[in-house]
């Protein structure tokens, strides 16, 4: 529970004040409950600095974005993971540090991170299938692609990206490009590990990451839907009981409200047989 109570103070700010790179790491201590937090958010700090010596006295967006590249895929390396895409370790940002490699969204948090130590906000996008980051001003919009070393993306090599993810059947519209909030950053991270654990049948991780998702927004119908499933696979019947009731509490009108409504008879019975 004092892991869940950590990440819990990390996403329980305003949006504003959430510290990104420490609420991506917390998400890892489901697997490393001894991580180091401080440890790697100093190495961040100590990809800012190198970044801030590359720039020296050049200031415009373009030169820091040439610095950020030139230090975080050049120097150090960093790049996407293409050989080995669901990778839990891939949505860990320890790993992804450690590794040098990742999936978009982490690579992305990452960028996003060194920038803002040079004093550089950038912005998530939660483009289909391949996050992004976008920097904005009145004179400037730039999509950066930090899971292709930090590429400038124009409209249409973002349309390619479709093209090749979704053949033809997405075309590219201005909300995929609208930024989004570092708490949805967040869940989107808890997002990927959640369908890698239930694809591949791992109920106890799978509880982990929901727990962490209802932390995140407790009125998450679905999410707690989900966790009353998984505590049903554990047996925790009790559990799944409760989290199928709240999730019709929060959804009465949900298309498969008669379906969990069958589902919560049976665990009542299973609970009393229990007990």
């Amino acid at each position: 529970m004092d892991l869940l109570d950590d990440f819990r103070r990390a996403v329980s700010c305003p949006d504003d004040r959430v510290d990104l790179a420490r609420a991506a790491l917390e998400i890892a201590r489901d697997d490393y409950p001894d991580l180091d937090v401080g440890g790697y958010l100093r190495r961040i700090d100590q990809l800012g600095m190198e970044v801030g010596q590359r720039l020296q006295n050049e200031t415009t967006i373009y030169h820091r974005i040439a610095a950020l590249n030139s230090v975080i895929f050049q120097e150090h390396g960093f790049h996407g993971n293409r050989d080995n895409y669901y990778d839990p370790k891939n949505s860990f940002l320890n790993e992804v540090i450690e590794r040098r490699t990742g999936i978009p969204i982490t690579l992305s948090v990452l960028y996003m991170e060194v920038a803002q130590r040079i004093g550089l906000s950038l912005h998530g996008v939660s483009f289909p299938g391949h996050f992004l980051v976008k920097y904005l001003d009145e004179k400037e919009k730039i999509v950066i692609d930090p899971f292709n070393g930090g590429e400038i993306k124009s409209n249409e090599s973002l349309g390619k990206i479709l093209e090749d993810l979704y053949e033809g059947k997405v075309a590219l519209v201005r909300d995929f490009l609208e930024p989004v909030s570092k708490k949805q950053i967040v869940r989107r991270m808890l997002n990927n590990l959640k369908m890698i654990y239930l694809r591949e049948k791992d109920f106890l991780r799978g509880l982990a990451v929901l727990q962490r998702l209802v932390i995140l927004d407790p009125a998450a119908a679905e999410d707690i839907r989900d966790r009353g499933v998984v505590y049903s696979k554990l047996e925790c019947f009790q559990y799944a009981l409760a989290d199928f009731e709240s999730y019709l509490r929060l959804a009465p009108n949900a298309p498969d409200a008669r379906a969990v409504k069958e589902e919560i008879v049976t665990l009542a019975k299973q609970a009393q047989q229990i007990h």
